[in-house]
């Protein structure tokens, strides 16, 4: 550990704002010379007691529920200390400052983004994993991502991972054993099955790579944007997605000027849903404002993971409308495989024979079809009943797993393998499993993951 990792934390655990009820939480090796301070006399262990919190000259500063859990047995791992006060912002404010100045002789501190959930990892009492569910259990923005995350938060994404490891050890043990006694001349591949225990562990890492990555697109969902001329229906379609009149329609060309941003899920995949300043050619004498909106909409395309590319049933064949379409389509082929063509209003005319997606915004119409579309765009293919909650670097780390298991496969395949390369691949893919429940992971990553946690947590 860090020595700032043997400090006494504090925070106010609760966002912030008024509510009925907020909590101050303090960890550390040693809080009595704290508890007694604060609450006038020590407490019996997971109990809650209703008490007064007292300043220095011994008044009240409120009254709450205090509790303390010595460690081991604690979130933390170390004793900690929840005070459970009214949840104005000023109260809460006095009992952060009181707890700082009670506990200035034990060296207590204000804790740091995630520092609680930090040493909860650091004591064992969660893997890096599950630190990292209790985050994003916390920023869910669908049940079905929620779900999720508490799944991995007991331990199913971890579970996964700690069998794949146990099985890669194993066989690494069998390669390393044949390296150090060559002697004893072990056909470990035939006798040992070695190759099909290789090949099971590769397929088993397939598996929990696809489940991954359903499990990231529940936690981050997909950046779809609404692109296409002026009046194709890029603001219906949004507001028809949403379910709601988010954004202004009007027959009148470039009512949209920035972006209008929504978030909607379907089958509990998050979908952030951007709607653009319809795409044409201003010249020189156009509007300033639109121009800037124009840009910023090739700016949004560009990162899109999905752009729905609309076009105007009712202006098909119209010359300048096809020459506009024909423009952005040259602009757009870089991005082909992440465009979706969908023809709208078809309420008014009737359907192309060019393939894509036919709907109206207008009525609803094809709405069903457009969503199954993005799903099947993005990969979605599992049901969220199931599956946990995963990250990008979760993924990245099972692909590099892969990766090293298929060069394994390939030197294993020989007719005389060289077993010193078999055993440096599933060493490196032993290293990059045990990156996801942080057996084998850099104090940089450690730094990175949980700055991003909310202070308190």
């Amino acid at each position: 550990m860090l020595p700032r990792h043997h400090d006494p934390i504090v925070a106010i655990a609760t966002a912030a704002g008024r509510g009925a009820v907020g909590i101050v939480r303090a960890s550390g090796r040693d809080l009595l010379p704290l508890i007694t301070a604060v609450c006038g006399q020590a407490l019996k262990a997971r109990h809650a007691s209703y008490l007064p919190f007292v300043d220095a000259q011994g008044q009240a500063i409120d009254q709450g529920i205090a509790i303390h859990f010595p460690g081991p047995h604690s979130y933390t791992g170390e004793d900690v200390l929840e005070l459970q006060a009214h949840g104005g912002p000023v109260v809460l404010q006095l009992l952060l400052a009181r707890c700082l100045e009670a506990g200035r002789d034990i060296g207590l501190r204000l804790a740091e983004p995630g520092e609680f959930t930090e040493r909860a990892y650091l004591n064992d009492k969660l893997d890096l994993a599950q630190a990292e569910a209790v985050s994003d259990l916390i920023e869910a923005s669908t049940e079905a991502a929620a779900r999720s995350a508490s799944r991995s938060l007991t331990g199913a994404f971890s579970k996964e991972i700690d069998g794949l490891s146990e099985r890669l050890i194993k066989l690494r043990m069998l390669v390393e054993a044949t390296l150090d006694f060559p002697e004893e001349d072990i056909d470990f591949l035939q006798k040992a099955d070695a190759r099909g225990q290789l090949n099971a562990i590769a397929t088993q890492v397939t598996t929990v790579l696809d489940r991954a990555r359903q499990g990231a697109l529940l936690r981050e969902g997909i950046q779809v944007v609404l692109a296409g001329q002026p009046n194709v229906g890029k603001s219906s379609l949004l507001n028809a997605l949403a379910g709601a009149e988010l954004a202004i329609v009007t027959p009148i060309p470039g009512t949209t000027r920035d972006k209008v941003s929504q978030t909607i899920q379907i089958e509990g995949v998050p979908l952030h849903v951007i709607d653009t300043a319809g795409l044409r050619e201003l010249g020189d004498s156009g509007d300033e404002v639109e121009r800037i909106g124009i840009a910023r909409s090739w700016d949004e395309i560009a990162r899109a993971d999905a752009v729905l590319f609309l076009h105007d049933l009712t202006r098909l064949g119209e010359a300048g409308y096809d020459r506009g379409d024909a423009q952005i389509a040259q602009r757009l082929e870089p991005l082909a495989e992440r465009v979706v063509h969908v023809f709208n209003k078809s309420d008014l005319a009737s359907a192309p024979t060019t393939a894509g997606t036919v709907l109206s915004a207008l009525t609803g119409d094809g709405l069903a079809e457009l969503r199954r579309t993005l799903l099947g765009l993005a990969g979605w293919h599992a049901q969220p009943e199931g599956l946990f909650i995963a990250r990008a670097r979760h993924v990245d780390a099972l692909q590099r797993t892969q990766a090293h298991l298929d060069v394994a496969r390939s030197q294993a395949a020989l007719a005389e393998p060289a077993l010193d390369l078999l055993a440096e691949e599933l060493r490196l893919a032993h290293n990059a499993l045990s990156e996801i429940t942080g057996q084998f992971t850099s104090d940089d990553l450690l730094g990175e993951i949980f700055s991003r946690f909310c202070i308190g947590k």
